[in-house]
């Protein structure tokens, strides 16, 4: 599989989300290798071997478990079906000569039947180094988040919820005796937030912790070979985000802005995985055509700039902002031959599919991760109507 020789394309501005071009920097690869360990990581049974007792029946969040695995992401694993896990299902049948009917039909539900055996969730015990981190609220001013060390989870529950694919209201229902302590924090939280800057008042006590037992959406294929790995940060950020290293090679994507997909083609032209995306807006549409990847930037800087914007005031000023699975751009930028476009994460997975964005197409951050282990140079790219 080819490979890109910079880690990074380092500096990113958006006007339609609109890049500036990236210029690439160092490879990160000399970094020295961390002991390495895959936070919290499924264990599957094997066909024939029954699925692990659960605490209730949740059918749906099991087929999304299931549908994610198979690369037919449903976006944020919440239980419910929605225009992604529509999306999800319509891939599956599409892959497998079923009709395209984006519903948990009879015929749908044989051929997932197989993988019954998969549990809706599973019980994991917090880790004591993916418990710790800054966990402090971000400021909005872009001036003011140019001066912290990196754009971060604001709390633990935010980093649990991204690394199990969801929001911390599923996991705050998933575990009913820590959901009013976190559902006060997150209150505080937001109001905080709305501060600018945000203040220093104490929040109430954070309720997930080291050691904790919690009950998390079951997501699977999240085993990571480091040594297939050449930049370091980006295998902690593959890791964190529970998503493995070990995707199938994407020959062409077709990006679709009346259904609101990505859909991922193999050498053999087999659909192989889909994703819902957000694909611009009508100050900002995407732009139809054929395009190649420049390239890809993992953790990316981000170059703010206020006059690209048309819902910004220039005001606002240019500023470098720092890398973090909360800025602009999430976890990664898959650069275009389109000037100024790109495929990208987002802070904000549950606007996926529902919000605009400033012409690029944008995903949740584990989706964008992995189609980042699937795309190379020669990936072709379309944008289709």
């Amino acid at each position: 599989m080819p490979r890109f020789t910079a880690a990074a394309l380092a500096v990113l501005a958006l006007s339609a989300c609109n890049s500036e071009t990236p210029t690439p920097s160092a490879s990160e690869s000399a970094v020295t290798a961390p002991s390495f360990i895959v936070p919290m990581a499924s264990n599957d049974p094997v066909p024939g071997q029954p699925a692990s007792p659960e605490d209730a029946a949740r059918p749906v969040m099991q087929a999304q478990v299931v549908l994610e695995r198979l690369g037919f992401a449903p976006g944020v694993i919440d239980g419910k079906t929605g225009l992604s896990t529509t999306n999800a299902v319509t891939g599956f049948q599409k892959a497998n000569g079923l009709p395209p009917t984006g519903k948990f039909d009879d015929s749908t539900m044989k051929a997932l039947a197989r993988w019954s055996n998969i549990a809706a969730t599973r019980v994991v015990t917090i880790p004591e180094d993916f418990a710790q981190g800054r966990f402090e609220p971000l400021p909005k001013d872009p001036a003011q988040q140019a001066k912290l060390p990196e754009i971060g989870y604001t709390s633990l529950e935010e980093k649990l919820a991204e690394r199990f694919h969801t929001t911390p209201e599923v996991l705050r229902g998933l575990n009913p005796a820590l959901a009013q302590q976190a559902a006060a924090r997150a209150e505080a939280e937001q109001q905080r937030k709305s501060r600018n800057p945000p203040t220093a008042d104490p929040l109430p006590a954070e309720p997930y912790r080291a050691g904790l037992q919690i009950r998390v959406p079951n997501i699977g294929a999240d085993q990571i070979d480091p040594a297939n790995v050449d930049n370091k940060r980006w295998l902690a950020t593959l890791a964190t985000l529970g998503v493995s290293d070990a995707q199938p090679e994407a020959v062409r994507i077709v990006v679709s802005k009346s259904k609101g997909t990505l859909e991922a083609y193999d050498k053999a032209d087999k659909l192989v995985a889909v994703f819902t995306v957000t694909t611009g807006s009508s100050h900002d549409p995407l732009p139809l055509g054929n395009w190649k990847i420049n390239g890809k930037s993992y953790n990316p800087e981000f170059s703010y700039d206020a006059s690209l914007f048309w819902d910004v005031p220039d005001s606002k000023g240019e500023h470098l902002l720092p890398p973090g699975p909360n800025g602009p751009v999430g976890v990664v930028w898959i650069d275009l031959s389109k000037e100024h476009y790109g495929i990208h994460g987002t802070p904000e997975p549950h606007t996926i599919g529902r919000a605009e964005s400033h012409g690029c197409v944008r995903l949740t951050n584990w989706d964008a991760a992995r189609l980042a282990q699937m795309v190379t140079g020669s990936t072709k790219v379309s944008f289709v109507s």
